[in-house]
């Protein structure tokens, strides 16, 4: 007779202990302390900032009537970065990007403060939101560059790429609960409190900055000051060929594919009219679908340029489909695979060019990056502002995908010419190669 053998003993201990390992087997760069803190801070301002961005649209459409406006406090909280996105480069490898993250989320949480008790006394007017829009815009010009480039810092090179998944998980995490949270809070109360809670969520990560041990940091060295460091920048994109053509691929896709908060509150207010905790709803289902796809990129080898450009079609295909879906359920199940899609994406080119670029140049390089990114979007508010409030939602959604697929077939085009590929249609799946491939000409002659 077989005796079986006896099960291992688990301890209370250990059961509790099981989640939190599988969590840092998934994200290593948990283990490093100080972006344990770094982390703790995104997953207070993420949705904080969720939540003003939801009650920031919500209000001046509700004041104002006209969904064009909405496109507008867009383009006023991202247009700072393409006049001045540069410069905020060059501040980020100069001085301490710890210091620049103080005093930016310091001044987050004002002018949320400030719009809040404007909000709550009832005296707030159009015009409040606008200027608030536009202050944002001009912190977020040395926000962003320091915050992506003090990512090496707190996690080391070696966990670099999967601190940038676990970055947009928790930023993707935002984006689910904070609108979600501002639905609720909108309907129950108001626009307010969506203000004043995203204020606390900023002194308290000021707070967790403040707390960071500084021996533990890896801070790159800092540049010291003088002339053509900017253009010195430019110039180490346009000689790094995955640098350059990732830059470009994201202009085309966050001309048109990233915005959707405009598209979205049209929506809401006019296809659907489900109110303030519908437009919650579909911003949420693309977080979640996002959240999804961050978690997917934690395990991934690394994305190289095809693979973008095929995500890149991929994100503009989906954006043409939820255009055709004319049912609440089916629509909010196609932008969950749009978020899944896009952070994906993001992820990959965000991780490329971390991986790509000189440590004395990431401030500058990821300026540019973000400059990109955030002054498409800044044309694009007010582009898709328009088209949807003249043209209705479903055509500015079709324009959402736009810019994805013409960036996609314009880049796919310059790398396979540049790299003696042609494009071949095959009918069967093949491993490895799926439906669409290339493969150089040589190789086509041959055969």
């Amino acid at each position: 007779m077989t005796v079986a053998a006896p099960r291992p003993h688990l301890s209370f201990d250990a059961l509790r202990s099981a989640p939190r390992r599988g969590i840092v087997r998934t994200f290593p760069a948990l283990r490093e302390s100080n972006y344990r803190l770094y982390v703790a801070s995104q997953l207070l301002t993420n949705p904080g900032g969720w939540m003003q961005r939801i009650a920031q649209d919500w209000l001046i459409l509700q004041l104002s009537g006209n969904v064009a406006l909405v496109g507008l406090t867009v383009t006023l909280q991202l247009g700072p970065m393409l006049l001045f996105g540069l410069w905020g480069g060059v501040l980020a490898d100069r001085y301490s990007k710890r210091a620049i993250l103080a005093i930016t989320q310091s001044i987050f949480a004002a002018s949320a403060l400030t719009l809040g008790v404007l909000v709550v006394t009832g005296a707030v007017q159009p015009w409040h939101i606008l200027l608030s829009a536009f202050i944002l815009g001009l912190a977020t010009v040395p926000d962003n560059p320091a915050r992506q480039a003090f990512v090496v810092e707190v996690a080391g090179g070696d966990n670099l790429r999967n601190a940038i998944s676990l970055n947009s998980t928790v930023f993707q995490l935002g984006g689910l609960v904070g609108p979600a949270i501002a639905g609720v809070a909108i309907a129950a109360w108001g626009e307010g409190p969506a203000f004043l809670i995203n204020a606390a969520a900023g002194v308290v990560a000021v707070m967790l900055l403040a707390k960071m041990d500084a021996s533990k940091l890896s801070p790159a060295p800092r540049v010291a000051r003088e002339k053509g460091q900017l253009k010195a920048g430019l110039v180490h994109v346009r000689q790094s060929p995955e640098i350059m053509w990732t830059v470009v691929l994201i202009g085309f896709v966050a001309l048109t594919g990233i915005n959707l908060a405009t598209v979205l509150s049209a929506y809401a207010d006019n296809v659907f009219r489900s109110g303030a905790g519908g437009y919650g709803l579909l911003s949420a289902s693309v977080a979640a679908g996002a959240v999804i796809g961050s978690i997917a990129s934690a395990r991934r080898a690394r994305v190289g340029l095809r693979q973008l450009v095929y995500l890149a079609m991929a994100l503009g295909a989906l954006q043409v489909v939820a255009a055709l879906v004319g049912v609440q359920v089916l629509f909010v199940v196609v932008l969950v695979a749009v978020g899944a899609v896009a952070l994906y994406y993001l992820t990959g080119g965000n991780t490329l060019i971390q991986t790509t670029v000189s440590p004395s140049m990431r401030g500058r390089v990821m300026a540019v990056y973000i400059m990109v990114f955030f002054g498409a979007q800044a044309i694009s508010g007010t582009l898709i502002g328009f088209v949807a409030d003249h043209s209705g939602a479903q055509l500015a959604m079709v324009v959402t995908g736009l810019g994805p697929l013409l960036g996609a077939a314009l880049v796919g085009a310059i790398l396979a010419h540049r790299r003696g590929l042609r494009p071949r249609l095959i009918l069967h799946d093949r491993p490895g190669r799926g439906f669409v491939y290339v493969r150089p000409r040589e190789m086509q002659r041959a055969a």
